[in-house]
């Protein structure tokens, strides 16, 4: 074989990961596959296929069955970012108006792999806010250096991108972060757990969150309203190590907010009057 027809590593890495997040929309969208399926839909080898669900099951994505994978359990199944940019997108806006109003000029910020921290993210390059913003966030790098103007300074959180998520995570990535303290940390998450504890569908991304919000002066948690009757796998720490909590989008008669009513932590609960336009419809 030539040269010229030979695939170089980079190749086939590329090939291997797009060929896994088609596998994954096909989960997503079946809620399970089979080997059989995945050999004749893309052409591979079985080993192949059982190679990509076993690197999609490590990531959390798919849980292996005999002859295929299903999505896994509830408390672990994650939507892919841009499936989330599409829900409870009034509550996540009216939460980062909420949450830009409390910023003071020239404070230094953690925003994390959140769509409500992205949505934060648009508020503050609308309002040219001078600010620091440090994240982990692929999304929020790429809104940030290429919308903001000088007023707004970035640090990116570089590592393991998780593709699901499009965030920077593992060790390298927490590293990153316990090199810097912010005066502020806002972050959403998975779910709250009865208990108050507050839940990430995966370790890593769990772990990020932790090192932000003991890096931070104060910690900000903004969560739609559904995000109170869910819990992840893996447990990011008690909602007590936030200072305050935004919430939106929850019905007038929920007793849901009993998990988050704990003492030192301050609940801000938003009504849908408090909702306000994109940054582009804002501009128009």
């Amino acid at each position: 074989m030539s040269k010229s027809n030979r695939k170089a590593p980079d190749d086939r890495l590329r090939l291997a990961e797009g060929r896994r997040e088609a596998i994954l929309e096909l989960l997503q969208a079946q809620r399970a596959v089979t080997v059989a399926e995945i050999e004749e839909r893309f052409g591979i080898s079985p080993m192949t296929a059982r190679r990509d669900l076993a690197e999609l099951e490590r990531q959390g994505s798919a849980r292996r069955t005999h002859g295929g994978a299903v999505l896994p359990s509830t408390s672990s199944h994650e939507d892919s970012f841009s499936a989330r940019m599409a829900t409870a997108t009034a509550a996540k806006r009216a939460l980062a108006v909420a949450a830009a109003a409390t910023v003071e000029d020239g404070e230094a910020l953690f925003l994390d792999s959140s769509t409500t921290a992205y949505h934060l993210a648009e508020v503050l390059i609308r309002d040219d806010r001078p600010v620091t913003v440090v994240t982990n966030s692929l999304p929020i790098i790429d809104l940030v250096s290429s919308n903001a103007r000088e007023t707004i300074e970035l640090i990116a959180a570089g590592g393991q991108l998780r593709r699901i998520s499009r965030s920077f995570v593992g060790p390298v990535a927490v590293e990153a972060l316990k090199r810097h303290w912010t005066d502020r940390a806002f972050l959403s998450v998975k779910g709250i757990a009865p208990d108050g504890t507050l839940t990430d569908a995966d370790p890593l991304e769990a772990e990020v969150k932790r090192a932000m919000i003991a890096q931070a002066g104060q910690a900000t948690l903004l969560v739609d309203g559904g995000k109170l009757d869910r819990r992840g796998l893996s447990v990011i720490g008690p909602v007590s190590d936030c200072s305050d909590v935004l919430v939106a989008g929850l019905a007038a008669d929920s007793d849901l907010l009993s998990a988050i009513d704990v003492p030192g932590v301050a609940v801000r609960r938003l009504d849908e009057g408090d909702d306000a336009p994109s940054p582009e419809e804002a501009s128009a």
